[in-house]
């Protein structure tokens, strides 16, 4: 296991000391900072091992969170300076409230319309088409590509390798590059949306000014080629090892609940109402996807004042639940949510935000964004997202908040986004497919393919350097 490369760089930078912008209180070689660092590097080396320990990640960011504004805030009290470290603490909390808010409403989507059978009807429509195993693993990626911009990369991946497993059977060689091709391929949908990854989620929300405009809702689309360059590289390479055969036709068929059909456009609705409130009303996005929430809800309502008592006993039997039959129960919904990820998320983003405020992060962007440069820095940002979470690694990014153009930050949107396909355990697409094609998806079978991974990485990066310079300014 590694040190959380920002830990380990704030230890090793030259001795010069950059205090806190929000204070003046100098805590980077104090034991309080140093304590800090330790606190987060034990918690993320749990958080990298929860494959082998199977604690939830959540669990140590969370805790550690907590310690580290509690070191931060006895520092500050003992100095009279409570009240600014108060101020951060909340500043970094209303961020997280937000991100949460959104992720919460989008979860919420995606499990009603898992609920209704939406997935499952598309996979059964796959697996009896009857294609060849060089078709499945054309249109498995290709569809991966075009669902995870709208959900979320894990679900996407989830199941499209449901697909490949029905269809695959024992067939080592073709279960495993079909599951390569759509962790690529659900990792590099998502890099050009605002909703299909919650690193681009985290830029659209933070509202960046640039010199050539900000990094709005339309400005990520600029990364749709660059982003079909980077599945299609490996893609096209590993295609020539698929075998040429037939898989054993399957009979399975699977009917949609009543609702489904008007959930999807409820959801699609509500993206449209998200991206409307930014643009035209300056709102926050969140506001707009709790509005859209409220379209479900009103539509949860219909189908329950409206369902009948023999179709709320079938959904009660095929849900394995006890109790009195319920039509449709959005809180169920909201109860399935990711929430382990969604802590998660806070453990981080305060944990981050408490070694910004100590100094860390000033350290980190000087060596990175000046002595480098911010092409060099964004590039080696995609790669220390295959090895720790993209998630700390662009909140890091974004409280540094260097001086770069609407080139640079799509380009490092671009590279923490697809960088995690680089290994398996670089995202969390990666890392559950390991657990559902166990045997046959493994760490260094991901790895042997991994050189191929890192072409189309350099593909996409060239790429969106040569489509889009006139964003990197002079």
């Amino acid at each position: 296991m590694r040190v959380p490369p920002l830990a380990l760089a704030a230890l090793l930078l030259p001795s010069t000391v950059l205090a806190s912008e929000s204070s003046g209180l100098d805590l980077t070689h104090h034991w309080a900072g140093y304590l800090s660092l330790a606190i987060f590097a034990l918690a993320y080396l749990l958080v990298m091992a929860e494959e082998f320990t199977h604690l939830r990640k959540s669990k140590p960011v969370v805790l550690a969170a907590g310690l580290i504004w509690a070191v931060i805030a006895w520092i500050y009290q003992s100095h009279g300076l409570g009240k600014e470290a108060e101020e951060a603490v909340r500043h970094n909390l209303l961020e997280y409230a937000e991100l949460l808010l959104f992720l919460l409403v989008a979860m919420t989507y995606i499990n009603a319309m898992d609920e209704r059978r939406v997935f499952e009807a598309l996979r059964t429509w796959l697996v009896r088409k009857g294609f060849g195993f060089r078709s499945l693993f054309w249109i498995t990626g290709l569809l991966a590509f075009f669902i995870s911009p709208i959900a979320d990369n894990l679900t996407t991946a989830l199941l499209m390798c449901a697909v490949v497993l029905a269809v695959g059977g024992d067939n080592h060689r073709f279960v495993l590059l079909a599951c390569i091709n759509i962790v690529v391929a659900a990792n590099a949908g998502g890099a050009f949306s605002p909703f299909g990854d919650i690193t681009t989620l985290m830029v659209w929300q933070k509202e960046i000014e640039t010199a050539m405009g900000p990094v709005d809702f339309w400005s990520f689309f600029h990364l749709f080629i660059p982003s079909l360059v980077n599945w299609l590289v490996p893609a096209v390479i590993m295609a020539t090892r698929i075998p040429a055969e037939q898989p054993d036709p399957v009979v399975e068929s699977v009917q949609l609940r009543r609702g489904a059909r008007r959930i999807i456009a409820l959801f699609l609705l509500t993206i449209a109402t998200a991206v409307a409130f930014h643009n035209f009303l300056m709102l926050p996005p969140v506001i707009g996807m709790l509005t859209g929430l409220a379209y479900l809800q009103f539509f949860a309502f219909y189908l329950k004042r409206t369902a009948r008592r023999a179709e709320m006993k079938q959904a009660v039997e095929d849900a394995g639940l006890m109790g009195d039959p319920v039509a449709f129960d959005i809180f169920r919904s909201v109860a399935h949510a990711e929430w382990d990820t969604l802590l998660f998320f806070y453990g981080v983003v305060l944990c981050v935000g408490g070694l910004g405020f100590i100094g860390y992060l000033a350290l980190a962007s000087e060596v990175m964004y000046v002595e480098w440069g911010a092409t060099t820095a964004n590039v080696m940002v995609g790669l220390l997202s295959a090895i720790v979470d993209n998630i700390p690694v662009v909140f890091a990014v974004l409280t540094m908040m260097p001086d770069m153009s609407l080139g640079q930050w799509l380009l490092v949107t671009l590279t923490a986004g697809v960088g995690g396909s680089l290994l398996s355990v670089g995202s969390a697409a990666g890392v559950a497919l390991m657990g559902q094609a166990r045997g046959h998806y493994t760490f260094f079978g991901h790895l042997k393919w991994t050189p191929v991974i890192a072409l189309g990485y350099a593909a996409s990066i060239l790429v969106h350097m040569w489509l889009n310079s006139t964003m990197f300014g002079s």
